[in-house]
């Protein structure tokens, strides 16, 4: 455990003025076992990250990680000049907004009262909500059109209504970075286009006047969505990032062949111009290699690549 003492910088405390997420040379041992070890990444504002990764890689470990829930063994989380792990609950809350994986909220909640509970951060010392605070919290349900919701119980909804009420409530707290734990999971085709999509839009240009860009850093199991909505691609193996960088230099078939343990294959057939990654069963190319074993994580941009279309 690194018990270096660190001071929280305070010289700005402004999210507006925040522009960059940094994780460097993270590492988080739990029971004994390094979950994650020396992952470097940043995100900033305008963009899409997308991590991925076999099961058991430490995913949804470094969104705990980044978020608070857990605190790392060493290296650095910040955002500006802000060190998030040693920031209180409600500073980290101006800034990083998460949908979680699972949730922990009463299922007597109204959908009305999880979604202002994003607000949380913002309420005067009595917990007072004002009219502003509602105000927004209505967008945040009309952007994920899940406003005919607002009186149901969480109790009530299906996975990918509650679903969809998370990201209700991370929205409306209003920060500049938003953390989401397998965001699609739940949601049929339609609203994951659209869960995607409206993501996408508020890196690109912003759904709030407040925070008119937003950095998204989000764990995805599909490929073909990663390739399709993120500006950059973090591959966690074992707990290592095996590889970072553009769609086009981390989804390599041979690389993701070796990280997930069956052949992968990639076509240009998709009628958007994006390639469509396919796996393969072992009597058609596949391959059995054991994540995280016998192979090495693979950073080096001198490596052969197949193909992207232009």
């Amino acid at each position: 455990m690194n018990l270096n003492i660190r001071k929280v910088t305070s010289a700005s405390h402004d999210p507006d003025a925040a522009g960059k997420l940094s994780v460097e040379h993270v590492t988080v041992v739990l029971q004994g076992r390094r979950v994650l070890e020396d992952v470097s990444l940043s995100l900033e504002r305008g963009q899409i990250v997308a991590l991925i990764g076999p099961n058991g890689a430490g995913k949804s470990t470094l969104i705990r990680a980044i978020s608070g829930v857990l605190t790392p063994d060493d290296g650095e989380i910040r955002i500006g000049n802000i060190d998030l792990v040693w920031a209180s609950p409600r500073q980290r809350a101006r800034y990083l907004a998460v949908v979680p994986q699972n949730h922990q909220l009463p299922l007597a909640f109204t959908v009305w009262e999880t979604v202002l509970l994003g607000r949380t951060p913002y309420v005067n010392i009595l917990g007072q909500v004002s009219p502003q605070d509602e105000a927004i919290a209505h967008q945040a349900l009309a952007q994920v059109e899940a406003a005919h919701l607002v009186e149901r119980r969480l109790a009530e909804l299906s996975g990918g209504e509650l679903q969809r009420v998370l990201l209700a409530r991370a929205l409306a707290q209003g920060t500049p970075f938003l953390l989401l734990d397998e965001p699609t999971t739940h949601l049929d085709l339609q609203y994951q286009v659209t869960l995607l999509t409206h993501l996408r839009h508020l890196a690109d240009n912003g759904a709030t006047s407040s925070f008119p860009r937003r950095g998204v850093l989000m764990v995805l199991h599909d490929l073909n969505q990663a390739v399709r909505y993120a500006d950059r691609v973090a591959l966690l193996v074992a707990g290592r990032l095996w590889a970072w960088g553009t769609p086009r230099e981390v989804l390599q078939p041979e690389l993701l062949s070796r990280a997930f343990g069956v052949g992968i294959a990639m076509t240009e057939a998709a009628p958007d111009g994006y390639p469509l990654f396919i796996p393969l069963p072992p009597e058609d190319g596949g391959v059995t290699v054991t994540p995280g074993l016998g192979a090495e994580p693979w950073l080096s941009s001198t490596s052969s690549r197949a193909s992207y279309p232009a």
